[in-house]
């Protein structure tokens, strides 16, 4: 397997394939993980993620290091100024119900390590210094020219499939001459990282994302620990009603004495004593590529979304991409699935791309530019956890809903559940590492076909669990949870989203698993 990218979601990529027996090559241009403390908000459903790769523990120590746990969302005039608005009193607030994960803040330099470790343990590849400047498909594989960046040597590597995740400026995406549709470029932006001791106008608050809004400035800070350094994203400078492309143009200039100057009108005093140690600029964009297949090649991460950082979707939302491609990549390199099962993953994730970037912007408008015209208007904001946890695939309730009143819905997140085996406590989520059926205390009807069904389609993994039985539910709320009775069974998918439930048993369990399982894995 061929990974484009060695970032984020690269990486990601390659740990999710190793995690099924897939070795992969990413290809990345850098030679090491910028230095620059970029911060990303993780939701819960990337940890979850991180927990069933087993570096969930190791990331939310890192995150400890790095930032205040259960930080909230507020908006100032300035960091010295009045309050705006409470958006995000807590990070966490009002989730513990609905995952075994919480919440985080991790500079990414702090994270890539941690998943680099994790594929290249694992048996991935990582080929830094290059990059895919030629791709050439046929009926059995794609073939990549790697050219290092420095000698400008190539090398041909071939592979099954090629996942592009080299960034918004997607080379693999450009030759493959996929665009980007949506509304474009708003804001050239920028991001200022300084040190500075801003702790008096922090004082005992656990802010994680600061929204400034002032006649001179909009944009947030995000802050370490100490509150001594940290960074500023600039949208806006002057008053946009003036006029609005100037105001645009953040990062028109960027000279030392001009990032001193917005960082201390930021924070609201004149004569903070500031060191400047880099910036970068960038372009606050709501766009969705106008495909994510082409043939044996798969778009994901910001190849094929891009949105402004408003709400951390955009890191996330690429992970859950490689996630949703991953296991159905395995499933049919062993031969378990037909090759239509790839194409799931355009059908499943563009709609998700789409929701979530008019999201992202949404929420843009909302809290850095209301005086942004928009032709649509932006979208109602809806809940966070409608987009976080409730997204839904295939499903006749529409593209979201409250993952509390899921409940088990095919197209779905499997609800989590606390449940108990040998002493231990453990989610439902950890019971699912491949397809998993989970029945009723009294559906052992199901139990008994499983394994004679999996081995009708080649052997394939399954794993199945009686809910109530071998696994305790202490509380007896799988039935309630899951929608299913006693004698009922759901089947969840390996990345964790129901595909089939049955409230009841059958007369033809092992007919009605098996017509599941083909209709799953898009076998006829």
């Amino acid at each position: 397997m061929l990974i484009a990218g060695g970032g984020l979601v690269g990486l990601c990529a390659a740990a999710f394939l190793a995690q099924r027996g897939i070795r992969s090559i990413a290809i990345e241009r850098l030679r090491a993980s910028s230095p620059l403390p970029r911060a990303a908000f993780f939701h819960m459903r990337t940890l979850e993620l991180f927990r069933s790769l087993g570096i969930e523990d190791e990331v939310r120590e890192q995150s400890a290091r790095d930032y205040i746990p259960e930080g909230g969302i507020v908006a100032l005039e300035s960091l010295a100024g009045r309050k705006l608005a409470d958006i995000m009193p807590s990070l966490n607030e009002g989730v513990a119900d609905l995952s075994p994960c919480r919440r985080l803040y991790l500079n990414q330099p702090s994270l890539e390590p941690i998943l680099r470790r994790c594929a290249l343990s694992a048996g991935a590849t990582l080929n830094e210094g290059a990059e895919v400047t030629a791709v050439d498909q046929d009926a059995d594989g794609v073939t990549v020219t790697a050219t290092n960046i420095d000698s400008g040597g190539r090398r041909e590597l071939r592979g099954q499939y090629l996942i592009a995740a080299d960034g918004g400026h997607s080379r693999v995406r450009q030759l493959l001459g996929i665009e980007y549709g949506g509304r474009g470029a708003f804001s050239n932006s920028l991001t200022i990282y300084f040190t500075a001791d801003v702790s008096p106008w922090i004082a005992d608050h656990a802010w994680s994302v600061i929204y400034v809004n002032n006649p001179r400035l909009s944009g947030f800070f995000r802050l370490n620990r100490s509150a001594q350094a940290g960074f500023l994203g600039v949208n806006t400078v002057g008053d946009p009603k003036l006029d609005a492309v100037a105001a645009a143009n953040a990062a028109a200039d960027t000279s030392e004495a001009r990032l001193i100057d917005l960082v201390r009108i930021g924070v609201g005093v004149p004569d903070l004593n500031v060191r400047i140690d880099g910036f970068t600029r960038w372009r606050a964009t709501a766009s969705v590529a106008q495909r994510f297949q082409d043939k044996r090649v798969f778009i994901v991460g910001d190849a094929a979304h891009l949105m402004p950082p408003n709400g951390g979707f955009g890191g996330n939302t690429g992970i859950h991409d490689a996630h949703n491609l991953a296991w159905k990549l395995a499933l049919v390199i062993g031969g378990h699935a037909s090759e239509e099962l790839l194409s799931t993953y355009s059908s499943e994730r563009e709609p998700v791309a789409q929701l979530t970037v008019e999201q992202a912007f949404a929420r843009y408008v909302a809290r850095t530019a209301p005086w942004l015209p928009a032709d649509p208007p932006p979208q109602p904001m809806i809940n966070d956890l409608n987009i976080e946890l409730g997204y839904l695939y295939n499903s006749s309730q529409g593209l979201h809903a409250d993952p509390h009143t899921t409940r088990g819905m095919p197209g779905s997140r499997a609800p989590h559940l606390w449940l108990t085996r040998s002493g231990e406590r453990l989610s439902t989520l950890d019971l699912i590492k491949n397809y998993t059926l989970l029945s009723g205390r009294d559906g052992g009807k199901w139990l008994g076909v499983a394994a004679a069904v999996a081995n009708e389609f080649g052997g394939l993994p399954l794993n199945a669990h009686c809910i109530g039985r071998d696994v305790g539910d202490p509380e007896g709320l799988f039935g309630e949870y899951y929608g299913v009775g006693a004698k009922g069974a759901s089947l969840v998918r390996p990345d964790g989203f129901v595909a089939w439930r049955s409230p009841q048993d059958s007369a033809d369990c092992a007919g009605e698993l098996g017509a599941a399982l083909a209709r799953s894995l898009i076998r006829h």
